[in-house]
């Protein structure tokens, strides 16, 4: 028996950003590319575009600056969200790894 788990983060009751999305945030930041954080993670740009573009849309905020020729950056309320995501995610990831221990103790 293990413990497993799923975050996600909604505004409203709507799903705004899953661990998927969260990754996909993560490596634009790192790439400074829509197209190749897309490659990197196997998803068709198209879908990562629309992706980003609902989010920012859900939010009300712009989470990445595109500068035609420079590549793409996270605005401020990106970086925020991506690290709000990030420290939610691995307090659920420490929990779990706590109870798995504990169950592995315990058969």
């Amino acid at each position: 028996m293990e413990v497993n788990f799923k975050v996600w983060l909604e505004e409203g009751g709507e799903p705004l950003l899953s661990f998927g999305k969260y990754l996909l945030l993560k490596e634009v930041e790192k790439t400074g590319s829509i197209k190749r954080a897309s490659q990197k993670l196997g998803i068709p740009y198209k879908k990562a575009h629309i992706y980003l573009k609902l989010l920012e849309e859900r939010l009300g905020k712009p989470l990445l600056k595109r500068e035609r020729g420079r590549g793409t950056t996270l605005t401020e309320e990106g970086k925020r969200i991506l690290s709000l995501y990030g420290e939610i995610f691995e307090d659920f990831q420490k929990l779990a790894e706590k109870w798995n221990e504990r169950l592995k103790r315990s058969e």
